[in-house]
């Protein structure tokens, strides 16, 4: 039965294989839903959220997944706002909205009256990929990153975190849970850092991958060693280590307002093909 009269209800295993065929007609954008669904097989338990899709005429044209995220996924204008309304129904339960850009404001336009002001608006994201190998050379000092580093890992993860997002992971008793997410990003051997002696000074993470990409979050570099060129060469070294053992293609989002990193990630190669915002709650 479908839950609304726009054809919206929640998906699950049965629909994996019609979930998998809608991310796959854009990949690279729709890495961390297609990644996602694979590992959960579209199980709620496992999602610790939904995943809704929306129908037309029997077939499955849009979905929307509902966890600490809400990420709308092959949303056109019209499907954005039917997911926006069945959000309505059940309030906010999410802390971030992101996504392609056309579809995060529709969806934003529909709730932003009930759902409360958010912390922050980020409209203009830079979505960028990579499909070759890097246009400078990889600092060869970046490898996996083991338990040992630890010491020097852990807190530059709180640091990036904390100058990104505004917030730090610790706060509100969240230390544990976000060393837990830092040690599994380690144990897949998704977490690449780069050391001058025991000194950590280049960093970045894969978020999400699927086999037909991966996507990097956490890009970071000690203030008192930027302007060296060390984001540049060290991102030169993931995006060869990642598309080697990971996934063909590298992809990121970026803040538009970050000029300094936007033109660390042209000189590597990266190239803008999409936009996202974000909005936090």
């Amino acid at each position: 039965m479908l839950s609304t009269r726009h054809g919206v209800r929640p998906l699950g295993a049965a629909d994996l294989g019609a979930f998998l065929e809608l991310t796959g007609r854009d990949p690279v954008v729709n890495v961390f839903a297609d990644y996602r669904a694979r590992t959960t097989n579209l199980e709620p338990r496992w999602l610790g959220g939904e995943m809704w899709g929306r129908y037309a005429d029997g077939q499955l044209v849009a979905a929307c997944h509902v966890g600490a995220n809400l990420v709308p996924i092959g949303a056109s204008p019209d499907d954005a706002r039917a997911f926006a309304e069945r959000a309505l129904a059940r309030g906010r339960t999410v802390s971030t909205i992101v996504g392609p850009h056309e579809p995060v404001q529709e969806f934003w336009n529909g709730v932003a009256d009930s759902w409360g002001r958010p912390r922050e608006l980020r409209w203009q994201q830079p979505h960028l990929e990579m499909t070759g190998p890097p246009e400078i050379e990889p600092d060869p000092r970046v490898r996996r990153t083991t338990r040992q580093d630890m010491p020097e890992l852990y807190p530059a993860c709180v640091a990036m975190y904390t100058e990104e997002v505004g917030v730090s992971p610790e706060q509100g008793g969240g230390a544990e849970l976000y060393r837990a997410r830092v040690t599994q990003l380690m144990n897949r051997g998704w977490s690449f850092a780069a050391f001058e002696g025991d000194r950590l000074v280049f960093k970045a993470e894969v978020a999400c991958a699927s086999p037909y990409a991966a996507q990097i979050q956490g890009v970071w570099v000690p203030p008192d060693h930027r302007g060296q060129g060390l984001a540049e060469s060290g991102m030169a070294a993931v995006v060869e280590l990642v598309r080697t053992e990971v996934a063909p293609v590298v992809s990121l989002y970026v803040n538009e307002w970050n000029e300094p990193a936007r033109r660390a990630y042209h000189r590597v190669g990266f190239r803008e093909t999409a936009r996202f915002s974000t909005v936090m709650f």
